[in-house]
């Protein structure tokens, strides 16, 4: 059966530089093209992680949250693989994809609100991904999860690095790609909503309470330069998903944030498509994957 998109709760779009948008203070679209990136990124991501949904070691849950839903097709697919669990996604837009799965629900929702509206231990894994730059205040965030978590429940997510490097040296200092990455890091600074959540996860469960807190760091080359086979799939793959996706990750940062004419941006865009096509660039940036458990008392 095909996917078909189906708003759930009506709300009215902003469109802005012809992209679109749930409001002026979220930096992402929401519109056709990003879905497409998100889609393509959920493959990615099974992709890295060998097909697996989560690295959590989850067991018959009954009760699953997805924060930061996007598409709904993490949700749907959990849901397809754990018939028996009741699946909740939400997001800020109500853009879910509905296939004829009767265990999923989809939700409207602001991750960054003091209340979510769940009740307390109520939820036996939640999973959350793709929230770089998106919250700016994790410690509340993590709080909410922890206090959503049944005891012995599980949370997982996954960010990945804005900033590509390589270890060849042909990402350069100063090149396209080296400003690329500084360039969101300062505009994430400057909005209190930082880009570098990757690699601050970990220390985030661990001082709210979670146990068994591990941490699983990959490498995810951009383009298919790699000369082992799935990582070259896996670069091939993170190539589209760049070109797909860095017009929707850049156009409403540069021009609100840093007073970028719509034309200064699409000339930017041109210097990191060209570098996106340089196959001598080794470019890749990291993806973590990070998960713990809430103590059982």
């Amino acid at each position: 059966m095909s996917n078909i998109r189906l708003v759930v709760n009506e709300r009215d779009t902003l469109v802005y530089n012809g992209r679109g948008y749930v409001d002026d203070n979220y930096w992402v679209p929401n519109d056709d093209k990003q879905q497409n990136q998100l889609d393509i990124a959920h493959h990615l991501y099974g992709l890295t992680l060998g097909g697996k949904l989560c690295l959590a070691p989850i067991k018959n849950p009954k009760k699953v949250l997805d924060i930061g839903a996007g598409t709904g097709i993490w949700a749907m697919d959990f849901a397809v693989q754990y018939p028996s669990a009741h699946v909740i996604g939400f997001d800020l837009s109500p853009i879910g994809q509905v296939r004829a799965i009767p265990n999923v629900r989809f939700e409207v929702k602001d991750a960054c609100s003091p209340d979510w509206g769940y009740e307390q231990s109520s939820f036996d894994f939640i999973h959350a991904r793709g929230m770089n730059g998106c919250v700016s205040d994790w410690v509340a965030f993590h709080q909410q999860t922890f206090a959503c978590l049944a005891p012995g429940g599980w949370y997982q997510q996954i960010e990945m690095s804005v900033t590509p490097t390589s270890d060849d040296d042909s990402v350069t200092i100063g090149s396209i790609f080296d400003r690329w990455g500084e360039t969101l890091l300062e505009v994430g600074d400057r909005r209190g909503r930082d880009f570098r959540t990757h690699g601050q996860i970990k220390g985030y469960l661990e001082a709210v309470g979670f146990e068994d807190v591990v941490e699983v760091i990959y490498k995810l080359p951009i383009g298919p330069w790699s000369e082992d086979p799935r990582i070259r799939d896996i670069g091939r793959w993170n190539l589209v998903q760049w070109k797909e996706g860095i017009e929707g990750w850049s156009l409403a940062l540069l021009t609100r944030v840093l007073r970028w004419s719509y034309t200064d941006v699409q000339a930017y865009l041109d210097k990191m498509r060209e570098g996106l096509g340089d196959p001598t660039i080794h470019a890749y940036h990291f993806m973590h994957v990070v998960y713990g458990r809430k103590p059982l008392c």
